[in-house]
């Protein structure tokens, strides 16, 4: 690609011990395939490293800009995890209560015992819509948490876990109308991105659509229908990514449609300063600049290990808290045990340590490995060889 050998353009500060950190950001361009991306750090406070860099145009005319919006895909599930964790934090809803109590639909076809713990642990047995359901049917909350709501587990509920992709977010955003009455979205601007001045966004406001970088995603649109032949496993692998077939946002995901809706699992929008400030709060113990984001103890039991194993949906091993993705050795956060956030499809990421004080805000617009992706984990490594030689 043509970034890979025209000068990149960086913009940004970065304190002096972090210099590494910068180096590895813009090594990504030259070595990794970063077309565009932005970079926030903060430590004990202060920010760290604040950088943009790279393209928002696949022709490598257009600059990126720091300030420009991204989708970052399942960042937002842990925005939407914390969200709930608020509710649960005033006492209006228990983290072991059934589901069902607040949103009764939610009891069928043999759900009543699945808890909210087991919801937000990816432990509930409903990844995906078993029905297939007609394209743009992502953008219908209703018929979603509808179908969610009426259809039998695809395994006993909490037996095991299997990473709800983007069923996730229609769950946890339903389960908070229930008990809130406003849409998580709604929420997540009025007490949370807005009293932090955090750029980050479920449900884009239209005013903002300018400020977006397209998002550069490979290959097409899949299928309206899924392949035939499927077994009820590969059946159920298939439609948490694609029933409907643009549930991912493969297709849509640069559409003001998509933008504007409120899939909190998938089509979140921010900064990397946006998502570096929600985790600058949670490493800070909940209270960042007077906001009261969430009390130590909820904090505690929302990062705490409910799942870890072999992963029924991904087929390796994945490790969650409520909501939160854990470090693990084949992912890791750093090195700090207790680090806790979510990374997202393409290498998108936010995470805190708060031990070593780390807020981390990472976002791209273009699509890398989902998995173990050598951009995120080139920062991360970074960051903390600078933290070593800074101790």
């Amino acid at each position: 690609m043509a970034h890979r050998t025209r000068e990149v353009p960086v913009e940004g500060t970065c304190r002096p011990g972090f210099e590494g950190v910068r180096n590895a950001f813009v090594d990504n361009f030259a070595n990794h395939g970063e077309l565009g991306a932005s970079l926030c750090v903060v430590v004990r406070g202060e920010v760290a490293v604040d950088l943009g860099g790279g393209w928002s145009d696949a022709a490598c005319t257009v600059p990126w800009r720091r300030d420009a919006l991204v989708n970052f895909f399942s960042v937002g599930k842990a925005f939407a995890a914390l969200c709930l964790a608020r509710l649960v934090a005033g006492g209006s809803i228990g983290v072991e209560d059934p589901v069902c109590r607040h949103w009764p639909e939610f009891g069928a076809a043999g759900k009543e015992a699945v808890s909210v713990a087991d919801l937000l642990s990816h432990r509930a047995g409903l990844p995906a819509v078993r029905r297939r359901l007609p394209p743009g049917a992502m953008f219908d909350h209703g018929s979603m948490c509808a179908e969610l709501a009426g259809q039998a587990p695809w395994w006993p509920p909490g037996t095991a876990h299997g990473y709800h992709t983007n069923t996730f977010g229609f769950l946890v955003a339903e389960l908070f109308r229930r008990v809130d009455g406003r849409s998580l979205g709604t929420a997540l601007r009025e007490d949370l991105a807005g009293p932090l001045g955090a750029d980050v966004h479920i449900g884009l406001p239209e005013a903002l659509h300018p400020r977006v970088s397209e998002f550069f995603w490979p290959g097409y649109a899949p299928a309206e229908a899924e392949p035939a032949g499927l077994g009820d496993a590969e059946l159920m692998e298939y439609n948490a990514y694609f029933n409907p077939s643009g549930l991912s946002g493969a297709g849509c995901v640069n559409t003001a449609a998509w933008r504007s809706a409120e899939i909190p699992s998938t089509n979140g929008h921010g900064t990397a300063r946006g998502v570096a400030r929600l985790y600058e709060a949670l490493a800070a113990g909940g209270v960042l600049g007077g906001v009261d984001v969430l009390d130590a103890a909820t904090i505690a039991a929302f990062s705490a290990e409910r799942s870890s194993g072999t992963d029924l949906v991904l087929h390796r091993p994945s490790r969650f808290g409520l909501g939160f993705q854990l470090t693990q050795p084949e992912r890791p956060l750093g090195p700090g045990a207790g680090s806790f956030g979510h990374f997202g499809a393409g290498g998108s990421l936010g995470f805190c340590d708060p031990g070593a004080g780390v807020a981390f805000g990472y976002v791209i617009n273009t699509m890398g490995p989902r998995w173990q992706n050598p951009r995120n984990r080139a920062l991360i490594d970074a960051l903390y060889g600078c933290l070593a030689e800074r101790s």
